[in-house]
């Protein structure tokens, strides 16, 4: 790669990954980092409705498929509603390092810009020491976020599949929302985070997206207790054709997620492309062969999950990696994925119902720590990893200290807010409606 390449790669940092603002003159739009944003905005979107509705319902018994595919429908319109309030304004307005404040409440000042001129971009973080220069309009980078608070939420769903109450889900993904993602994303992707400024880095959402719902799913689960017949009834998937169609969709969608995330059309979002491209193979090829060892037989849905999780654990990493270690990324993530949500699960006896843990939280953190190990000099967001270097002890304990306060924050927080939900409408729907259906009991209406 030339030089001149490598010296623009290493202009931008973590997500949103884009150009520090070089002086008090307001950017320009540049239309086609905005065309580029508009189309993984959409991509990100596909990946919630239909890509995972339809990957989770695909997994799940007949009586509960529209049931958990308006699951992902609902979160959807809630979140959208609770970032344009507040969720956008607490996680990306000045603030403090801990959380934002509500100068962006209702979305208030975000078409500011406009009065500098219509082609005027903005500044994040303009009262912080490394303020980030935008290339688009506030709007597209708002919705661009909005996506990722949209599908977070959303994949802590498949942890408590087919026995939650539709109305606890839309208060919790209010509550968690807000408590949870909006504080997370602040700490990481804001430029005065706290764990930004400690030298974490994110690219695209192992952390704040992956660690974040894998382990909120898994409180989620053993607060709820297992389904009615775990390991005694048959619990296969009602279809898997509807999860592997889910899975693709997933996969296409995630460019716009890791690529999108380089903040415009440049070479560290085709680097980011690419390594998620071989990531995902990878990470299909390792749980595809372990099982095929473990139990003689690959099956359609252990190599869609592979394929999820090397997704899943390239994400923090797509734009600081060679497509190298992006293969060596998801194939420890498929095999390490596969140990956890077949083998862990299966011994520890927890019901963790379609892996949001065992593949999203596992995923996320085995990705977030290989960050650190193999982080390439040019690419590298912090200044730990010098150009031509690989890798660096420093970057490692960095992305360790992360995950652990990632977890432990969830963690508590998830358990106040489900406790909260429970004390006062209930979390949990009861045995002879979840042996009816939730299709049924919940939203009157069934699969013929």
């Amino acid at each position: 790669m030339r030089a001149s390449a490598l010296t623009a790669l290493s202009a931008f940092l973590t997500l949103p990954s884009l150009a520090r603002a070089a002086d008090a003159a307001p950017p320009r739009i540049d239309t086609g980092d905005t065309a580029w944003m508009l189309v993984s905005t959409a991509l990100v979107l596909l990946m919630t409705i239909p890509g995972l509705g339809l990957f989770y319902a695909g997994m799940v018994r007949k009586k509960n498929v529209l049931a958990t595919v308006i699951q992902s429908f609902a979160i959807c319109c809630v979140a959208s509603v609770v970032w344009m309030v507040a969720g956008y304004s607490l996680a990306f307005s000045t603030g403090t390092p801990m959380i934002g404040d509500f100068s962006h409440f209702m979305l208030g000042g975000i078409a500011d810009h406009f009065h500098n001129g219509a082609d005027a971009a903005f500044v994040m973080g303009t009262d912080s020491p490394n303020p980030m220069a935008m290339t688009i309009p506030e709007s597209v980078y708002v919705m661009f976020q909005m996506t990722f608070a949209i599908i977070t939420p959303a994949l802590i769903a498949g942890a408590f599949a087919e026995r939650m109450k539709f109305s606890a889900l839309c208060l919790f993904t209010v509550l968690w929302s807000l408590c949870v993602y909006a504080p997370v994303a602040h700490w990481v992707w804001s430029p005065i985070g706290w764990l930004a400024t400690l030298g974490a880095v994110d690219f695209a959402g192992g952390t704040v997206v992956h660690i974040n719902s894998g382990v909120a799913g898994l409180v989620a689960a053993l607060m709820l207790g297992k389904r009615h017949g775990y390991k005694v009834d048959d619990l296969s998937p009602f279809n898997l054709t509807y999860a592997i169609i889910g899975a693709s969709l997933l996969w296409v969608g995630w460019f716009g997620f890791n690529a999108g995330s380089a903040g415009g059309a440049n070479g560290r979002a085709g680097m980011a492309m690419l390594t998620t491209q071989v990531a995902a193979a990878g990470g299909g090829i390792a749980w595809m062969l372990v099982e095929w060892l473990h139990s003689r037989k690959p099956t359609a849905l252990g190599i869609i999950s592979g394929a999820v999780a090397g997704l899943v654990a390239i994400t923090p990493a797509a734009g600081f990696v060679l497509p190298g270690p992006a293969l060596l990324i998801g194939l420890i993530a498929g095999g390490v994925c596969f140990f956890a949500a077949v083998i862990l699960k299966n011994k520890l006896g927890y019901d963790d119902s379609l892996d949001a843990f065992g593949v999203h939280g596992v995923g996320g953190i085995t990705g977030a720590l290989l960050t650190g190990v193999f982080a390439y000099g040019p690419l590298s967001a912090t200044d730990a990893n010098p150009a031509g270097v690989v890798g660096s002890f420093a970057q490692f304990i960095r992305q360790a200290e992360a995950v652990g306060v990632t977890i432990v924050w969830t963690v508590i927080m998830t358990y106040v807010i489900l406790k909260a939900i429970d004390l006062v409408i209930g979390l949990r729907v009861t045995r002879e409606q979840e042996m009816e259906g939730l299709d049924t009991v919940l939203h009157g209406e069934r699969i013929n």
